[in-house]
């Protein structure tokens, strides 16, 4: 599926290009965004590398990685979506979802939206059953996020990800397609 384009009142998920280094860079190189994520801030030759990897995977047959822009109806770029797709065990029937919202962004709801086109993606688009993420157990925002849009906690990975020189449990939350059928979209 190439390129995605999907939508929602105040948010668009769009494919990335080089030309987003510098707004992608805004994101991924503040030390805020950064502090719950698996990596330190990126300089914006490390976010140039991603985008070059991300525009490459997007064109992948089958394609299993949906790394996506976030935009604001003028086109400023507010977040980094990701969904991808799981492929081992599972029959490519799940799916795991990461975002990160630029921080001047944050506590206006856009976040919920970039999940949901997310959840769209992978359940209305891709037919998934299962969809999944991981959070840092300190990050209560990405927490109520998917808490409001039906995803559920299931438990803490202990000791699972290597973050600056020291291991870290991350909490697991997930939801299945008859839980995203059944939830509004309000």
């Amino acid at each position: 599926m190439y390129p995605v384009t999907l939508t929602s009142p105040r948010v668009t998920l769009r494919e990335f290009t080089l030309d987003d280094v510098d707004a992608l860079t805004a994101i991924y190189g503040d030390p805020r965004v950064a502090e719950h994520m698996s990596f330190e801030p990126r300089t914006r030759d490390q976010v140039k590398g991603t985008l070059t990897s991300v525009t490459r995977a997007a064109l992948a047959e089958p394609r299993t990685e949906y790394s996506l822009a976030a935009v604001l109806p003028a086109g400023e770029l507010a977040a980094y979506a990701r969904l991808a797709v799981d492929t081992q065990h599972t029959g490519q029937n799940s799916a795991q979802i990461g975002f990160s919202l630029r921080a001047d962004r944050w506590r206006q709801g856009l976040g919920t939206e970039v999940v949901r086109l997310l959840l769209r993606l992978g359940f209305d688009e891709l037919g998934l059953y299962r969809v999944w993420g991981a959070r840092s157990p300190l990050n209560e925002a990405s927490a109520a996020v998917m808490g409001k849009l039906g995803m559920v906690e299931e438990g803490r990975i202990r000791g699972h990800i290597l973050v600056r020189g020291a291991w870290r449990d991350s909490v697991v939350h997930s939801i299945l397609a008859p839980e995203w059928t059944a939830t509004p979209r309000t």
